[in-house]
């Protein structure tokens, strides 16, 4: 069964990721990537690593400010094929996508459509009789933070099966989800501590698809993907002529299909695709946000807010808030993994550098590839 990161994974993210190894944006076709038409090709920086570690592909980017410095991806689409991976592949980038959610949230606050204060009484006042009554004032903050007292892990809470077998518009299997998730008492005083929970972000995107009235892919697409440029991205496993995801155990393939992902019900907490100069955009956006420049897709106080880690908990709003020494103090990060894929993002403000990297094998072999990647880039950049 496909999964996404939890906890125990943070905090091994915390502890050891992209560290261990050695104690934004212009506007254009995706293949201009940024500002810088010819970045520099990692190739083959990657393929040692991808060899080593036994993976079928391996794709890596490097970001300074607003310019696309460099991009690379070697190896194959599919392990026991010559099918050869290109730069502008799609990758699926899992937990990485719960940061898209939440600035599509701040994007819908600053249109004063949604307040960061908005409870699910709120936005969902005709649910109320089937929402148990602990959950009544939770947050689009609580949502976000994982502190909403929501169960740590969706795949083991019993409420699952329901979930996955929920069919129909995603709209209304996500106000499903609400009443099926939301129904018993929460395992936690709402704010009290934080759980890692992919349920809180598909209620996040169900909160923005109550203020308007569309789905929260419309959405992705048109508030945050097309204004970013980003036009080689989209939902669920890539597709046939597209890297497939590989079993961690062997790195056996995983044919695209409903058995390749998670369920599209909870794709706010995981489900986006894209090439690695569409996702370098994104990345560029918040390292640039995270500098405190104007005139962005987001405002200067949203950036603040989205990474702001303001329970103390090492996460903000969709970034883990880390300290390396080598972005010279604070870093946001994230990873993401279905079970079949593994991605890595970092944001080292203080360096004006942020480093990607994804992997079509899945979690702890896929981690340690990718952590390697992002380690040699590290190392060849900011050394």
């Amino acid at each position: 069964m496909a999964h996404s990161v939890n906890r125990r994974t943070f905090l091994k993210l915390a502890a050891l990721g992209a560290g261990a190894a050695f104690l934004p944006v212009t506007m254009g076709g995706e293949k201009a990537s940024l500002a810088q038409a010819s970045p520099e090709s990692l190739d083959g920086l990657l393929e040692p690593i991808r060899a080593a570690h036994g993976m079928p592909a391996l794709a890596g980017a490097f970001v300074r400010g607003s310019d696309l410095a460099a991009i690379g991806a070697t190896g194959v689409r599919r392990a026991g094929t010559a099918d050869r991976v290109q730069v502008h592949d799609r990758f699926h980038i899992g937990s990485c996508t719960k940061s898209m959610t939440a600035t599509l949230i701040a994007l819908l606050v600053e249109q004063s459509k949604l307040s960061w204060g908005a409870t699910v009484a709120d936005v969902f006042p005709d649910l109320l009789g089937k929402i148990h009554s602990g959950y009544h004032r939770v947050t689009a903050v609580h949502l976000l933070s994982h502190r909403a007292g929501l169960p740590e892990r969706s795949g083991a809470d019993p409420s699952w099966p329901q979930v996955r077998a929920l069919a129909g518009p995603l709209q209304q299997q996500r106000r499903a989800l609400i009443e099926i998730v939301l129904s018993r008492a929460p395992v936690a005083e709402p704010g009290s501590r934080m759980a890692y929970s992919n349920f809180g972000y598909t209620i996040a995107g169900a909160f923005a698809e109550q203020v308007t009235g569309q789905r929260w892919e419309d959405l992705m697409h048109r508030m945050l993907f097309s204004p970013l440029g980003m036009t080689i991205v989209g939902f669920g496993a890539p597709g046939l002529a597209q890297p497939w995801g590989h079993k961690p155990t062997g790195c056996h393939p995983v044919a695209p299909g409903p058995d390749a992902d998670n369920p599209p019900v909870i794709g706010p907490a995981g489900t986006v695709h894209c090439s690695m100069g569409g996702w370098a955009r994104y990345a560029a956006l918040h390292l640039r946000g995270a500098l405190g420049e104007p005139g962005l897709l987001v405002g200067t106080d949203s950036f603040e807010r989205l990474h702001r880690d303001e329970f103390g908990q090492g996460y903000a709003l969709g970034w883990s808030v880390v300290r390396r020494g080598w972005a010279g103090g604070t870093a946001l990060t994230h990873a993401g993994t279905n079970g079949f894929w593994y991605a890595f993002v970092w944001l080292a403000p203080a360096r004006n550098a942020a480093f990607l990297a994804a992997t079509n094998c899945g979690p702890e072999v896929g981690l340690r590839a990718c952590d390697a990647a992002v380690a040699a880039m590290i190392r060849k950049y900011l050394s």
